[in-house]
């Protein structure tokens, strides 16, 4: 029934189902909008090279999901209903679809539609286009696709009970981000396009649907024997990579009155516990830069092989486990993903060629929100790493993927999610700030956030919009070199490097046991997890690719003294067996295969299998049968950047 309510009549079902306003999500109390009030200026759309759409001929406003999730074919079947406006005159509209089996093509009337999909690309899909009568100014129409995924839909992580930490139920998730929504709702593809959309989803009744929109049902409503159906809208519009889904045995526990956790039952309270300072950093993100838009800001805690770090999905942020420390150590990555609520959500990149505009945003506000809670020398710290980590990333690229503005023409849009666009994004904006002073600089920011507000953005809007409001004369603009920071390769001349104090006592630590000092004289039972990342992340100066600078003892001691072996915080322990497998640490080797058979994360599982790889014969030969056995738990994001190092087994 719901996949043909417009949008009157949703928000009638939402005033209807008012009494379930004290869980996550429901009621007029979620701070959520009608799409008329968030009505913007006309957008002015942009070629996307990633996209089969045409926009500017005729383009998706509204998505209405009807879909069951089959647990047993790890299959979604069902229908997504399109309201579709068009230029006048025109006859078709272009989808993206990528490995959907499309049944049939509906108007509003229950008429068929003439459609035809058109040349795979491996990396783009098809394009399916949608034929209908001519259309008239001003008229909005739907359109009804009937079809089912595939159990290799790139976007969906089917899960068996064994890889999930209860053990009893099955799990299935998203992830969109970057071009893989088409791999399970037939739509238009791209960031530039911005659409509101609700669902209806059946699964099984022993499982529970999450979203990332307004959930419109307390419990599931019984749709069949053993099923249950679940309701959910997102009336702001957003790219359709912020779609997402998770069906699976999960709770929910309240932080404050509109942040929460979602996990697993036997993961609940430790996920709880680690996450408690989100309340305070949506508040401080708040003072910042203007009111958080969204209603709720939960986190969907998932099971280990998801593929990123979070992922900023609207109301209900997707992360992962490994985030889960015990100490509140990790929550950076709350921050980050909260502050795309603004950088990413709100005002986002029209194209992936212009992805620094959603990272580079996001890592200079996460290091305020981080300044805010928790203080300037954390900041710093945070800083500091993120520019350690941008040093190894421009030595290892090409030049031209140095720039933030990218052009990946022909190429996938994940080649452009490098520490470019996030950290050296970070640092331009760091150099506007020092320049013009951090008063200034947040006066134009929260009013960057409000003017484009539910609009896509490329780099040249952003620049249009800050020469416009902040920087107004040549001097300044001299001063700032924006365009050598957007269109030149590598670091311009006015970037400072931050300088955290908290590391210079760190740094000496690690040149006193490069030197022969013993592992026991480490303050590490005093440092922070930054503090400990600082101290595995360094490097003797002028030391050779490739050649060790510690010796096997050194790395037995290191080992023992510091209980390597049981590090449970995730950054530490990858940054551990970096330096073994760097070293061909033999005694490592279990620990290695431990946590990449236990997780997915492509942010470590890339780089430690890269390094492997590195090492000749020694790596390959344990390389290749560990990643035969951990590649069936991993993600398709992280598989495919890692097929292409390895190969596929």
């Amino acid at each position: 029934m719901i996949r043909t309510l417009g949008l009157v009549s949703s928000i009638a079902l939402a005033a209807a189902l008012g009494g379930c306003a004290m869980m996550p999500g429901f009621g007029p109390e979620s701070g959520m909008q009608p799409a008329a009030v968030m009505a913007t200026a006309p957008v002015d759309y942009v070629r996307d090279v990633h996209s089969h759409a045409r926009p500017e001929i005729a383009r998706v406003k509204h998505v209405a999901l009807d879909l069951t999730a089959d647990f047993e074919s790890d299959t979604l079947s069902g229908s997504a209903a399109l309201d579709i406006t068009a230029e006048p005159g025109a006859t078709e509209i272009i989808l993206d679809v990528r490995n959907l089996d499309i049944r049939d093509v509906r108007d509003a009337a229950g008429a068929p539609l003439q459609f035809q999909t058109g040349e795979s690309d491996p990396v783009l899909g098809q394009p399916l286009t949608i034929r209908f009568p001519a259309f008239a100014a001003g008229e909005q129409r739907r359109i009804v696709i009937r079809y089912a995924t595939r159990p290799d839909a790139a976007a969906l992580q089917w899960l068996t009970p064994a890889q999930t930490a209860g053990g009893e139920e099955p799990y299935m998730f998203s992830q969109g981000q970057a071009i893989l929504t088409r791999t399970w709702i037939p739509t238009q593809d791209s960031p530039g396009i911005r659409q509101t959309w609700d669902a209806r989803i059946v699964a099984p009744s022993d499982l529970k649907v999450v979203m990332s929109a307004e959930g419109l049902t307390e419990t599931g409503e019984s749709a069949g024997p053993g099923q249950s159906a679940w309701r959910f809208r997102m009336t702001n519009p957003v790219p359709p990579y912020l779609i997402a889904i998770g069906i699976g045995d999960v709770a929910f526990r309240a932080i404050d009155e509109r942040t929460g956790v979602w996990t697993e039952p036997s993961m609940l309270a430790g996920a709880h516990a680690e996450m408690v300072p989100t309340a305070e950093m949506v508040d401080e993100a708040e003072a910042l830069y203007g009111p958080y838009r969204w209603g709720r800001y939960d986190l969907l805690i998932l099971p280990p092989s998801f593929p990123f770090g979070g992922m900023e999905n609207p109301r209900l942020t997707f992360a992962t486990p490994t985030i889960i420390a015990g100490d509140q150590s990790l929550v950076s990555l709350v921050a980050h993903e909260l502050a795309h609520s603004w950088s990413g959500n709100l005002v986002t990149n029209a194209t992936w060629d212009d992805f620094w505009l959603n990272e580079g945003f996001t890592v200079y506000f996460e290091n305020r929100i981080m300044e805010a809670v928790y203080g300037r020398d954390r900041a710093l710290m945070l800083q500091s790493l993120g520019w350690g980590d941008l040093q190894r990333t421009l030595a290892d690229l090409p030049a031209a993927d140095t720039r933030l503005k990218l052009d990946l023409a022909g190429r996938d849009p994940d080649e452009g999610l490098t520490d470019v666009a996030y950290e050296k994004g970070a640092a331009f904006l760091n150099t506007i700030e020092r320049i013009v002073g951090r008063e200034r600089f947040d006066a134009w920011l929260k009013g960057y956030f409000e003017r484009n507000a539910f609009r896509p953005m490329t780099t040249e809007r952003f620049l249009e919009d800050i020469r416009t409001h902040l920087v107004t004369t040549r001097a300044l603009e001299d001063r700032l070199m924006m365009d050598a920071w957007i269109y030149q390769p590598g670091m311009p001349s006015n970037w400072v490097p931050p300088v955290s104090d908290a590391f210079v006592p760190v740094d000496a630590a690690a040149r006193a046991f490069h030197a022969g000092g013993p592992a026991s004289a480490i303050a590490w039972s005093g440092w922070s997890t930054q503090e400990r990342q600082r101290f595995l992340a360094w490097r003797p100066e002028g030391r050779a690719d490739g050649a060790d600078w510690l010796t096997p003892a050194q790395l037995a001691d290191l080992e023992a003294t510091l209980d390597l072996r049981e590090e449970g915080n995730a950054e530490v322990l990858f940054a551990w067996l970096q330096i073994a497998v760097q070293h061909r640490y033999q005694p490592a080797v279990p620990t290695l295969e431990r946590f990449l058979t236990t997780m997915g994360r492509r942010k470590f599982v890339l780089p430690l299998f890269t390094s492997l790889w590195a090492e000749g014969d020694w790596g390959r030969s344990i390389a290749t049968p560990l990643y035969a056995r951990a590649r069936p738990g991993y993600h398709p994001v992280t598989t495919n950047s890692v097929d292409a190092v390895v190969g596929r087994p």
